[in-house]
This record gives structure tokens, C-alpha cells and sequence, in this order.
């Protein structure tokens, strides 16, 4: 039986979950996504190969369950910084640019956005099983608060706005995730885009 890490069995697995993203944040510096396999993540994680077979049926679902253990402190900040509502709406917005463009610094994060993936196996952020729904949510919440405070312009179909805005997040994503250096200048642009989309003319 294979010794237990941890106080108690829910610690052990979190040990080995942080051992997961560890793994697979080293392997991705040294090989193409597609050339990993379940047997290099469970060597580089110390695990057995039937082990890790317990976490996740296969690289897929691995990948999903890891941006979305990956994704949780991001949603936890957006949703503290969504419900400040004492701050200005616009406030709240740069902030939020900044967290979610902050997350996709990580290379489990950009897994999402990698070409070709089906979008469901990935846990891409669209549909309330996706770690980023809760974020689509708050900031919604935002929007409409700030329409209805006149600080922001009536978008009219705040969801279909909020999407669209979130297409320019990814091309933001993908964009840190191709020259990491770019950051401060994508965090820039993207909030330029957000905000002057929503302020009153």
C-alpha cells in the first residue's frame, strides 16, 4: 500500500496534485505539449503510472482538472475584487484585467488555449464547468452595475458584450503566452479595450 503524505488522505492528494502541476510546468519547458506523455508526468511527478491513472483517465483530463485546481485563486480574486462594490466599476475592471491576464503567466493556464484543443476537454472558459464562468459571472455583475450607476454606457445585451470582451482577454493570453515580456504592454492594450468599450461617450 503506498505510504500516505500528509495528516490525513484529502492533504495527501493535495500533495500529489501540487506535484502534478509541478511536473507538468517542468515538462513543458523542456517538450512540445503533444510529445508529453501520462508515463513522462508520472516519472517526473514521482508517481507510479497506475497511480496517476486514479487522478485522471487520461492527458486530458489531467490537463482540465489541473486548470482548474490552477484557475481557483484567480476566480477567488476576481470574485473579492467583483464585490468591492464600494469601487468605481472601471476601478474593478483594471484590477480584474490584471488578475486574469496574470493567470495565463503560467503555463498550465495557457494549456487552454493551445491550437486545435476541443474546447470542452480543455475546460476553455465558456460553459459553468469551466474554472473562468465564475469570472464571465462577476464581471457581468460589474458591467451591469456600472449601467445602472452611469458609469457606464446601456451595452444592451451585457452577456454578448461580456463575451466578445473576452475574446480580446484570450488574444491577450495568447499573446503573453508567445513573449511573456509583452505583459505590461498587454495588460495595457486590453484595458483600453475593456474600459473604452463600456465608458459613457
Amino acid at each position: 500500500m503506498p505510504r500516505i503524505r500528509g495528516s490525513n488522505i484529502e492533504q495527501h492528494h493535495e500533495l500529489v496534485w501540487a506535484d502534478l502541476a509541478a511536473a507538468m510546468r517542468h515538462l513543458l519547458l523542456e517538450r512540445d505539449y503533444d510529445t508529453i506523455t501520462m508515463g513522462h508526468i508520472a516519472a517526473r511527478a514521482g508517481l507510479a503510472r497506475n497511480t496517476l491513472y486514479n487522478y485522471a483517465r487520461d492527458k486530458s483530463a489531467l490537463v482540465k482538472a489541473l486548470t482548474e485546481r490552477t484557475g481557483r485563486p484567480t476566480v477567488e480574486r476576481v470574485t473579492a475584487l467583483a464585490t468591492r462594490s464600494t469601487a468605481p466599476a472601471a476601478e474593478r475592471l483594471r484590477e480584474i484585467v490584471v488578475v486574469v491576464l496574470e493567470a495565463f503567466t503560467d503555463p498550465i493556464m495557457r494549456l487552454m488555449f493551445r491550437p486545435g484543443v476541443d474546447p470542452a476537454a480543455a475546460g476553455t472558459p465558456k460553459g459553468p464547468d469551466s474554472p473562468f464562468h465564475a469570472i464571465v459571472v462577476e464581471v457581468e455583475n460589474v458591467v451591469r452595475g456600472g449601467i445602472a450607476r452611469g458609469e457606464f454606457h446601456d451595452v444592451g445585451d451585457v452577456h454578448l458584450t461580456v463575451e466578445l470582451l473576452s475574446g480580446v482577454m484570450r488574444a491577450g493570453a495568447e499573446r503573453i503566452g508567445r513573449d511573456p515580456t509583452a505583459f505590461p504592454a498587454t495588460v495595457q492594450a486590453a484595458r483600453e479595450i475593456v474600459l473604452g468599450s463600456l465608458s459613457v461617450p
